[in-house]
């Protein structure tokens, strides 16, 4: 008897793991349907195996060392790019400037995202006065445009990636508090959540287990289109000469350092320039297919 009530007893576990992966599913189906994202998939991917294996194309050095002889030199077949006003080789700049402009971009993103996060569940699940000390206190930061704060912080603590880590994350963590306390204000009274308090469960392990799984698509969202935005953010402060220090290659530095030189080379800007320009559509094209993949409302 014994055996036969073990076999009888469903697999909890196995069955929320089958219907997160069926989610899942779900989500890639309606993602694929989206030509526009499909092809921003497809551009960001190609964008991270350049960046990620630029050594297989060219050396770091070639990003730094100086060939004045050959300054300002156009695109050729040893120079796909050409070369800046130092004889620079252009393609390994811009393939090492990626590296580091993308990944303080998603580090920064990543901060603002946990920060933001976990101030907006706070406020929107204790309320009261937590939730107007949190709420004041982000009036403040949101009181201020957000490059110029970025600017403010940059400037008085040094550029290194670490700074420009904090910074971007001081600007950008307020749109998650608002976002976040908005989703657990319309979630926290349902009725598995109050099911969940009346049988005990502590706060943490409501915000965890119940409300953050339900608000998540918004989030996930919200994150990877913050993540286009910060990228133009940081080349804004490498261009205006607060990014990192040379002679280490930054997309916003090496623009700015070809605005002298637009009328006789305009490959100098036209390069770094268009890695920008496609690298936030990709991204903002891979957001907008996951908004509506992951809107209950266009689902059919």
């Amino acid at each position: 008897m014994e055996k036969n009530a073990n076999m009888s007893t469903p697999a909890v576990p196995e069955i929320a793991a089958f219907k997160k992966q069926s989610q899942i599913k779900e989500i890639w189906r309606r993602f694929k349907k989206n030509k526009g994202s499909m092809i921003g998939l497809i551009m960001l991917l190609l964008l991270a195996f350049f960046l990620i294996f630029a050594n297989l194309f060219t050396s770091y050095d070639a990003a730094i060392t100086q060939n004045l002889s050959e300054k300002l030199a156009g695109p050729s077949a040893q120079h796909l790019f050409g070369q800046d006003s130092y004889g620079r080789d252009i393609l390994a700049r811009v393939l090492y400037g990626g590296r580091t402009s993308i990944s303080i971009a998603v580090l920064a993103t990543l901060s603002s995202c946990v920060v933001g996060c976990a101030l907006g569940a706070i406020a929107g699940y204790f309320g009261g006065k937590v939730d107007s000390i949190i709420m004041r206190g982000l009036d403040i930061f949101m009181s201020v445009p957000d490059i110029l704060f970025t600017m403010a912080v940059v400037f008085a603590l040094g550029a290194t990636t670490v700074n420009l880590v904090v910074a971007l994350t001081l600007a950008y963590f307020t749109n998650y508090v608002r976002l976040v306390r908005s989703q657990i204000l319309s979630l926290s009274d349902l009725e598995y959540v109050e099911a969940a308090r009346a049988g005990g469960a502590g706060s943490i392990r409501i915000i965890m287990s119940h409300i953050f799984p339900n608000a998540m698509g918004v989030i996930i969202v919200n994150t990877t289109l913050n993540v286009a935005k910060i990228i133009l953010y940081e080349a804004t402060l490498g261009f205006l000469g607060l990014g990192m220090p040379p002679p280490a290659p930054e997309w916003g530095q090496i623009i700015s350092d070809a605005r002298e030189y637009m009328r006789v080379a305009p490959h100098m800007l036209l390069f770094p320039a268009l890695a920008i320009v496609v690298t936030a559509c990709s991204v903002n094209l891979v957001g907008d297919g996951l908004r509506d993949a992951m809107d209950p409302h266009l689902k059919t």
